[in-house]
């Protein structure tokens, strides 16, 4: 243990066999070399995660040799539980190791160790090798990460560093013993190329399956992160535009222990990496090899050349449309976006001068076109105009480079990674594909202004809407003060403003800690808004049930209206709170509401865990007008886009067309007192001017969705994985015929952001006598 083994070394550790939920009846030590060793002598040895001064070492003989890059398995005690045997051991004992923390040494010699620290085994020469997982006090360096009744912890690669924490990730038990036989009596590993593993369909068809003789260049490194390893690319394809050259291996928290330029081969399992479980998941998954081990043939090679995407790359139709799981469909990479990308997973692509449609997040992400002309935005965006017209030539970008080398281009939209931008192609849940760039372009800043709308005139009511993403006090000082120089300058301190994402006064608390009142948000948000050089707004809004309507657990959002006393006043009738109805009443012919505010329907199922829409009264001019403020169900649940269901579900519609159905019925009730009724709905309704919300909303031609009467190059509110679009919307009655809408991109466009949403504002003239 004083220096790396040079040969046999331990390659992983099980100690949950037969535990509950184990699926091996056993636990096992399993050795690896890189030279022939003959084992006869020696030992593996297990020793407690935290002895005491009375712990003994115990000790399973071995006999036998190994091979060079073989393996050799040595099967321990047998629990009650599980399913599956382990194959034929090489050598057997009866040592019941721990599953989640531990200590095991390969000895050279059958007597016990009486070592009881690292540093006293660290000076036992007779060991060639030790492994501390979990907690585990004798270790080398820093203990292995910990196992579990369904986790093992195993060597990444072949290197022996003498850092258990660096050399050993954790992991599905693989074992296999000398004859390369696999659990449940499977098959040796099979001698496999690249393109062999990846295949014609997006499931690798030796998934997992152990093979060997894998061969390649590596092309990139992740040396950070939790799922560090490396991508190589075969040098010699096939000929089938099917099968992709490229490939992930997968070391977990270690380092690779490779260069870029170095020839290597592999032995591993190949697997099918889904974000979360692959029975149910929604998601594409990514084709990778595990448990690796692997030798550097030469060094410094040139790299197989990436492939160029230029606008006409990509093909122009999204995904097929089976009606259910592609997964199983052959590739068709010249006819479909995803397919394309699919069958070039793994392998190194390269873009020029690529165009930013969606800003850099805050996880060092953007969203670049492949495709300028592609529907673009009058800004730089990429406009999403249909469920049937995804964008083809959207891809996401991160970086390989360590950020304390290059920190990530902060990014607007509309700017450009001038240059080369290269690296593998990864399928990721958030965003879909994705180039891990290994060489990133530099950021030209194309300048993009925040918007500012004109002031309205004396005779217009300006009605905004805006959702300022879960503002409560917890929030910092800055998020009010930009958000309220949004209202004031940008949006030229309108006369109504409803609110989406008021949070009570604690913030989101994850419990139900019974404060819903969000007076203190509220407030702080009109006096920033005064010291940013705006009116002293007033506000209204009702107060929710506790943990009754969605959003973050504890933070009890609702809708709530500002307004401006001195320019429109608000009627104020009692009655309302969280589960009262508010009514059409009539009085000389002319709606009104029987409470003000009041919320619709309240007590419907359309409104369960969702937040319910607040009507208000206001009289502008000797006018009256109402205002609908909504915030509509979220889009939770859908399928993704770039997902492996196509066409995707799209669940949430569901909750949303019946809340659409209940508000426009509330407006038909208005306007068949009155058909001239000034009637405004805002708010973020979660989805999109095309969607059977939308049209349930404007069936009858009573409201006037006003994003739709803007050119298509205009309609977007919102930037989602490099798509812009919309979800928030101001419709209006017939008898508001002159209006003048307007969508002001102050944040959804931007890396700096008060809020996700931009707001829109309204200014209309009502109609009546004044």
């Amino acid at each position: 243990m004083a220096a790396p083994s040079a040969d046999v070394v331990i390659s992983e550790v099980y100690g949950g066999g037969g535990n509950s939920g184990a699926t091996l009846t056993s636990d096992f030590v399993e050795l690896a070399s890189t030279g022939a060793v003959i084992l006869d002598g020696y030992s593996v040895q297990y020793l407690p995660g935290t002895p005491s001064a009375s712990s003994k070492w115990q000790v399973t003989p071995l006999s036998g040799g190994i091979t060079a890059g073989g393996r050799y398995l040595v099967g321990e005690a047998k629990g009650s539980g599980g399913t599956v045997e382990l194959p034929t051991p090489d050598a057997t004992g009866a040592i019941g190791l721990a599953a989640s923390s531990g200590t095991v040494a390969l000895v050279h010699g059958t007597d016990p160790l009486t070592c009881l620290t690292a540093a006293d085994c660290a000076a036992d020469t007779r060991i060639r090798d030790l492994v501390g997982y979990g907690t585990a006090t004798v270790r080398e360096t820093s203990p292995a990460p910990q196992a579990s009744n369904t986790t093992s912890v195993a060597r990444a690669g072949s290197a022996d560093t003498d850092d258990n924490s660096r050399d050993f990730t954790a992991g599905t038990p693989t074992p296999v013993n000398a004859k390369g036989e696999t659990p449940g009596g499977g098959t040796p590993p099979v001698e496999a190329k690249i393109h062999d593993i990846q295949g014609t369909t997006r499931i690798s068809p030796l998934a997992g399956r152990k093979v060997t003789g894998v061969t390649g260049i590596v092309t990139a490194l992740r040396t950070f992160g939790s799922a560090r390893g490396f991508w190589l690319t075969d040098p010699v394809p096939d000929n089938d535009p099917r099968t992709s050259e490229g490939l992930f291996v997968f070391t977990g928290s270690t380092a690779p222990g490779v260069v870029v330029g170095d020839s290597v081969t592999l032995t591993g399992t190949v697997r099918e990496y889904y974000p979360d479980n692959p029975a149910s998941s929604v998601y594409q998954s990514t084709t990778e090899l595990t448990d690796p081990q692997w030798t550097v043939s030469s060094s410094g090679n040139p790299l197989p050349q990436a492939t160029i995407v230029t606008p006409s790359t990509v093909p122009g139709e999204f995904a097929p449309h089976p009606g259910g799981n592609i997964e199983s469909l052959t590739l068709d990479p010249a006819k479909y976006a995803l397919d394309f990308w699919e069958a070039h997973e793994g392998e190194i692509v390269s873009v020029s001068d690529a165009r930013v449609v969606g800003p850099t997040t805050a996880y060092n992400e953007l969203y670049v076109t492949t495709k300028p002309d592609e529907n673009p935005s009058v800004r730089g965006g990429a406009v999403y105009t249909g469920y049937d017209r995804t964008e083809t030539g959207v891809v996401k970008v991160e970086s390989l480079i360590p950020f304390a080398q290059r920190p990530f281009p902060k990014a607007d939209t509309g700017d450009v990674l001038t240059g080369i931008t290269s690296g593998p192609v990864e399928y990721s849940q958030y965003g879909g594909y994705t180039i891990e760039a290994a060489v990133l372009g530099d950021l030209k800043d194309n300048g993009l202004a925040r918007e500012v709308t004109r002031r309205q005139r004396p005779d217009e009511l300006a009605v905004a809407t805006y959702n300022v993403e879960n503002l409560s006090p917890k929030d910092s000082q800055d998020k009010f003060d930009r958000l309220a120089h949004g209202i004031v300058e940008n949006l030229a301190a309108p006369d109504v403003v409803t609110l989406e994402e008021i949070q009570d006064n604690n913030g989101a608390s994850g419990t139900g800690d019974g404060v819903v009142a969000a007076d203190q948000t509220l407030n702080r948000f009109t006096d920033a808004i005064v010291t940013a050089g705006g009116p002293r707004y007033e506000w209204r809004e009702i107060d929710p049930r506790d943990l009754a309507d969605g959003g973050q657990p504890g933070g009890n959002i609702r809708t709530a209206f500002l307004f401006n006393p001195r320019r429109v006043s608000f009627v104020d009738k009692p009655g309302g709170d969280a589960v009262t109805a508010v009514s059409v009443e009539t009085a000389h012919g002319r709606p009104h509401l029987s409470i003000s505010p009041g919320r619709v329907d309240p007590g419907d199922e359309a409104w369960q865990d969702s937040r319910k829409p607040l009507a208000g009264e206001f009289v502008f001019h000797g006018r009256t007008v109402f205002v609908i403020a909504n915030h509509f169900n979220s889009k939770g649940g859908d399928q993704p886009t770039h997902g492996r269901y196509q066409p995707p579900a799209r669940s949430s519609e569901v909750q949303r067309q019946k809340q659409a159905h209940l508000v426009r019925g509330f407006v038909d009730q208005l306007l068949a007192v009155d058909p001239g009724a000034n009637v405004v709905v805002a708010g973020d309704l979660n989805d999109y001017q095309f969607s059977p919300a939308l049209a349930e909303l404007t069936a009858g031609h009573h409201l006037t969705d006003l994003i739709a009467t803007l050119p298509p190059a205009e309609r977007y509110s919102y930037v989602y994985e490099g798509n812009s679009q919309v979800l928030d919307h101001i419709l209006v009655s017939p008898a508001l015929r002159r209006v003048d809408y307007d969508v002001v991109h102050v944040n959804a466009e931007f890396a700096e952001q008060a809020s996700d949403h931009d707001p829109q504002i309204v200014r209309l003239v009502p109609h009546g006598r004044g």
